[in-house]
């Protein structure tokens, strides 16, 4: 049976008919992948070879139905393969494609199906910018994220460390997101350093970095230890131990003058030997007594002092090094004495302090030891904060004041002048009014005998809320509860405002 000649055409891949009817190539454009930012593959497939053909392949565009006018890729394998794939190169990151699979044949070129994909994106670009205001403990460095590889930049900031070729998985900065140029602030830094830093920027793909930088600081912020013999008898209670830097008094140095090393230091022993140690451990250096008084040395012994609270400075910046420990005893000078001489405060190792309660006048005083003009504190106007030499403190209310002076914390110096009252619905004015105490100089404390109801108090410094005790009679605290009265009565209070003592006892 003779077939008819269009289903013989069909059937091309079998038998050829006469040459004066053609069919062209039928074929379709099956699927992509193995997409990356810049390649994919095309699968076309051969459905019916028609009356042959002389190229196969993918053409490709950003716009629907692409034709070989545009790009295209020619198939360079076997010509009797039905299905073919294709491999795109050189393709831009992020974007959509259409591809088309073709075929040309005698009577011009068929198309598969138009298929889109679209490229994965790649890694942002970032630089690192150039390291500014360097000093012993910051700087200033940044980037500019200039492009965000198809991808919403979700963090950006610079890493840095000690070593080449810093990441994120250590230290780091963060500073926003998106692109453009960013600041970062590195802080914490240790004096004399060498910094490796990178920029880096996080998309969906992951982390890129710029360029590295690295920079130097400058003499850093010293932070010394004072270890020796003497340290758990005058520092009792506090967890600090002999002859252990790290568990010792510190002393240290700002940034406005990186080589004075300055602190308070309290030795209680008769005698106390002591060194520098210029980390919290002895791995050096360490330094003791110089081959001259008031020098210090890297291999010198043991330092030796009498008891006395001692202001210790040292000088960093020359060689060999010297140091000064001058004994103190503070007291307060000012109207109240005519500027005449001080009036004493006395030191207590226990909460270390130096503390007093004095009746003050209104007007102006200050901190001054050893009866000696060359050792002064006060304070601006409104701050607690003590300044060598600084302005007159004033006094606005005459009473009797606790009077706390703190230079435990070395270059960080503060004050307290508080008068002292109770307060609570136990109390003659109740929630509103303070009820005032007195100081009793015999037993050392604030004291107030009063009526009470069954009810609580607290106390209450310069009649405001800035600053008031509560919670237990034996361990009170700044803030704390309110203090029960078991029930009503005549009673006497004792405040210690310094050990955060005190009792209630009903007369």
């Amino acid at each position: 049976m003779m077939l008819p000649v269009a289903a013989a055409i069909l059937f091309a891949g079998c038998t050829k008919e006469t040459s004066e009817i053609r069919l062209d190539p039928k074929l379709g454009t099956t699927k992509v992948f193995a997409i990356t930012s810049n390649s994919a593959t095309v699968v076309g497939f051969v459905v019916a070879e028609g009356d042959g053909f002389t190229e196969k392949g993918v053409c490709y565009d950003t716009e629907p139905n692409p034709t070989i006018a545009k790009s295209k890729t020619p198939f360079l394998g076997a010509a009797t393969t039905a299905a073919f794939n294709v491999p795109l190169t050189g393709l831009t990151f992020a974007q959509t494609y259409h591809a088309r699979a073709y075929a040309t044949g005698p009577a011009g070129t068929v198309y598969g199906e138009d298929l889109t994909f679209t490229t994965l994106p790649i890694l942002p670009t970032v630089t690192t910018a150039a390291a500014t205001a360097v000093t012993g403990t910051t700087a200033t460095t940044g980037g500019n994220v200039t492009a965000d590889g198809g991808s919403a930049v979700t963090a950006r900031g610079v890493c840095y460390g000690l070593t080449a070729n810093p990441t994120i998985a250590g230290s780091k900065t963060t500073d926003g997101t998106g692109t453009g140029a960013f600041v970062s602030n590195l802080t914490g830094l240790r004096g004399l350093t060498k910094y490796y830093v990178r920029a880096y920027a996080t998309n969906g793909v992951g982390t890129a970095y710029g360029p590295e930088i690295s920079f130097t600081t400058l003499v850093s912020v010293r932070e010394w230890y004072v270890p020796g013999d003497y340290v758990a008898a005058s520092y009792p209670g506090s967890g600090l131990a002999d002859w252990s830097p790290d568990k010792s008094p510190m002393v240290k140095s700002n940034e406005a003058n990186p080589n004075n090393v300055e602190g308070y230091v309290y030795m209680a022993n008769a005698n106390n030997s002591f060194k520098f140690a210029s980390q919290p451990n002895w791995n050096g250096p360490n330094y003791g007594a110089g081959a001259t008084a008031g020098t210090l040395s890297a291999t010198g012994d043991n330092i030796s002092l009498p008891m006395g609270y001692y202001k210790i400075n040292i000088n960093a910046g020359v060689d060999p090094m010297t140091y000064t420990a001058v004994a103190m005893n503070w007291g307060i000078i000012g109207g109240l004495t005519g500027w005449s001489s001080q009036l004493p405060l006395t030191y207590n190792p226990a909460v270390r302090v130096w503390m007093g309660g004095i009746h003050l006048p209104a007007g102006p005083w200050k901190f001054r030891a050893n009866n000696s003009w060359d050792y002064n504190y006060g304070a601006t106007a409104g701050s607690l904060n003590l300044v060598a030499g600084g302005d007159n403190i004033e006094t606005t209310v005459e009473d009797d004041y606790a009077i706390t002076l703190n230079l435990s914390t070395p270059l960080a110096y503060t004050y307290r002048a508080d008068r002292w009252g109770v307060i609570g619905d136990a109390t003659p004015g109740g929630w509103s009014d303070d009820t005032n105490m007195t100081w009793d100089a015999v037993n050392g404390r604030f004291t107030v005998t009063l009526n009470l109801t069954a009810a609580a108090f607290k106390f209450r410094a310069n009649d405001s809320w800035d600053y008031n005790l509560g919670g237990s009679l034996t361990a009170l605290t700044a803030g704390g509860d309110n203090i029960p009265v078991p029930s009503a009565g005549n009673y006497t209070i004792t405040l210690n405002p310094w050990t955060k003592v005190a009792t209630l006892t009903k007369n």
